[in-house]
């Protein structure tokens, strides 16, 4: 199957998207072939979190089309949610509950194994294990979004989602991410990230995209993506989207 007839994994097309007065994404258009990851770079309030969000049909466009795996986020979005994961700001996590119960939560949701011995060594995946029985609410933020990277890799998504996965870790969590990120793309999945971390994203993922006040500024090789200067689109490399 040739490049022009393959089914894309993440596809958009003149998405729009606002709040209240103010557009958040503006006409937005890209497309992302299944295995690949992507770095989404710009300024706080450029709209990355937007995006990641209606890709994983938290929020629906306002105008234009989105589809992963060839499923419109409009329109069969139970389809696309069974295929999708993500990675957000807000944990989401149920306070009162320990960390294994978290995991059993979502697991009977999507039809996963959720018994102890299932669930355990994902837990030591990310390092808390020995925190197991323990309520969430006497976790660090740290641990949250430890705990949180467990609930995306146990939904075994084909698309996953991740904004700002660094943040709030320590540097023994960056090091957990990498890894965890390694062995995402060893499964063939297609990873989108949101992140600030301009050099680290650009040494994990193979493409780049740039947004600035909501739209798409610039997409290229990963590589090519300057450091800090990636904030200010007049030092950004040649070409645009």
């Amino acid at each position: 199957m040739n490049q022009e007839t393959k089914i894309a994994a993440v596809e958009a097309a003149g998405l729009c998207r606002r709040y209240g007065r103010r557009w958040a994404l503006i006409d937005v258009s890209f497309r992302i072939d299944p295995g690949r990851a992507v770095m989404i770079a710009g300024r706080n309030g450029s709209g990355k979190s937007t995006l990641l969000r209606l890709l994983a049909t938290a929020i629906r466009p306002d105008r234009g089309t989105a589809r992963l795996l060839g499923r419109d986020v409009r329109r069969q979005l139970e389809t696309v949610r069974r295929h999708v994961a993500l990675l957000g700001h807000y944990s989401y996590l149920y306070e009162t509950f320990s960390a294994l119960e978290n995991l059993q939560v979502v697991g009977r949701f999507i039809g996963r194994d959720t018994r102890r011995e299932a669930l355990m060594p994902l837990l030591a995946e990310v390092t808390l294990a020995e925190r197991a029985d323990d309520p969430v609410s006497t976790f660090s933020a740290g641990m949250r979004k430890r705990l949180s990277l467990a609930r995306t890799l146990l939904q075994d998504a084909s698309v996953v989602l991740l904004d700002e996965p660094y943040g709030e870790l320590d540097p023994p969590g960056f090091r957990l991410v990498d890894r965890l990120f390694g062995t995402l793309r060893a499964r063939g999945v297609t990873i989108l990230m949101a992140t600030h971390l301009i050099d680290r994203g650009a040494a994990l993922c193979d493409d780049g995209i740039v947004l600035e006040q909501g739209r798409l500024v610039w997409s290229g090789p990963a590589r090519d993506l300057p450091g800090a200067g990636v904030l200010d689109p007049a030092t950004l490399p040649e070409g645009t989207a």
